[in-house]
């Protein structure tokens, strides 16, 4: 750390910034905000913009535990305060964090990826989540199912950052929270895009749980796929750190419940509890509870590529700009171990990267190409929406463009299940 302070005094000094060292296959990437500096050293291979990307994440997690306002004050008393003292237990929210960002394409494409369901079901769900006059103070009230968003529901004059879900979503799903015996939780949030400078409330409950064995299937299942997919190379620093072994395994299984969050500005907790006990009621008494914890369990909220029927046709990302949600299949063969998705996760953030001149390019592109030895990756950028197909090195140029339309004609023709659309707003 002495080396790291260092570098960025003498930076300092000069008026200037330090973004990035690159020394061979590693890159170490700092990022300020003011009062605290990020650093990541990386050998990934992943583009500069994408660390710095999870890096502007951690620190949105940490406002989320520490107010911007709280900070200020504190550093401005004491510039050499240890933050450590007030994120103490705060660790598994940022172990969490560092797991999801990994992999997770939303948060790279700074959009949503809801979950996959039938469009009467969700609006059945979404009209019982809408409050009462009563909750004068209540923000917004989400239902997320495997750190997925099911439904939202919002006042008609506030809208959410989806980075503000993202970090929702992780601390529903942290193990302090989840595998809390509490029936419900109510804590104090910062939304840093919302409001950087205060806390909110958010009431979370679970309302379904799969069962114990099928948790165990579960477990077994993602465990035998990560011993096949375990390497020795260089990845992120925080890989080491501790509690990080089997961090997949318990995502795996952490992400099974299906949850309700209700974020309120007030302290009304008994007000919102007995109305979170009125809608799980409701959701039980007409069935959709069940219907929803069957598609959930059963992997219907889920499709592979390979349904699409598709030639040549592996993996894809689709974006609708529109809604600022992203749909994916599950990783299949040939990208279903470990190493092979953190590749191809890779080769995405590359092409997106280049396409949205993220890392000091020159322009925006509207198509990105690259072939390796293993696959084609394409990304396409138009006003609706953005499209990144992963493909056989084998296919010809023309058949890939073929491919990427045949993906956007199944995405119409599948959205309403596929993206959130018109949830009721209050």
């Amino acid at each position: 750390m002495g080396i790291v302070q260092a570098l960025l005094s003498v930076f300092l000094d000069d008026g200037d910034k330090l973004r990035c060292i690159n020394a061979g296959r590693l890159r170490i990437t700092f990022l300020l905000r003011s009062p605290l500096y990020y650093v990541c050293a990386s050998s990934w291979g992943e583009p500069e913009s994408v660390t710095r990307s999870h890096l502007e994440y951690l620190h949105l997690q940490i406002l989320s535990i520490v107010t911007a306002s709280q900070l200020r004050r504190i550093f401005e008393r004491r510039t050499n305060f240890d933050l450590r003292r007030l994120l103490d237990g705060a660790e598994p929210f940022l172990f969490s964090l560092l797991d999801r960002m990994e992999l997770d394409l939303a948060m790279a494409t700074s959009s949503l990826n809801c979950l996959q369901l039938d469009q009467s079901l969700r609006a059945r769900v979404a009209e019982a989540l809408v409050p009462t006059s009563k909750m004068k103070d209540t923000l917004y009230i989400i239902l997320i199912a495997r750190g997925q968003v099911i439904t939202l529901v919002r006042p008609k004059k506030h809208s959410i950052h989806p980075a503000d879900i993202h970090i929702l979503v992780n601390t529903v799903y942290s193990p302090s929270i989840v595998n809390s015996p509490a029936s419900a939780s109510w804590i104090p949030v910062c939304l840093p895009k919302f409001n950087p400078a205060g806390f909110v409330n958010a009431y979370i409950t679970f309302l379904h749980r799969p069962d114990a064995d099928q948790k165990s299937h579960q477990r077994i299942t993602r465990e035998n796929n990560e011993s096949v997919a375990e390497t020795t190379g260089a990845s992120h620093v925080a890989e080491n750190s501790p509690g990080m072994t089997s961090r997949h395994t318990a995502r795996l299984i952490e992400d099974s419940g299906i949850g309700l969050v209700c974020i309120s500005g007030g302290g009304e907790f008994e007000t919102v509890r007995a109305w979170c006990d009125i809608v799980t009621q409701k959701l039980n008494d007409d069935g959709s509870l069940d219907a929803l914890a069957k598609a959930v369990d059963s992997g219907k909220t889920s499709y592979f590529a390979s349904q699409l029927g598709i030639p040549g046709l592996r993996h894809f990302v689709y974006k609708s700009r529109s809604h600022v949600q992203i749909t994916l299949p599950a990783f299949e063969e040939p990208y279903d171990t470990l190493d092979a998705k953190r590749r191809i996760v890779t080769l995405y953030q590359i092409i997106h990267d280049a396409i949205h001149a993220k890392s000091g390019q020159t322009g925006n592109l509207k198509l990105q190409y690259i072939r390796t030895e293993k696959e084609i990756v394409m990304g396409w950028i138009t006003q609706p929406f953005e499209l990144y197909v992963v493909l056989s090195p084998r296919l010809p140029k023309a058949a890939v463009i073929n491919a990427a339309n045949a993906v956007t004609r199944w995405v119409k023709k599948e959205e309403k299940q596929l993206f959130l659309r018109d949830a009721p707003v209050f």
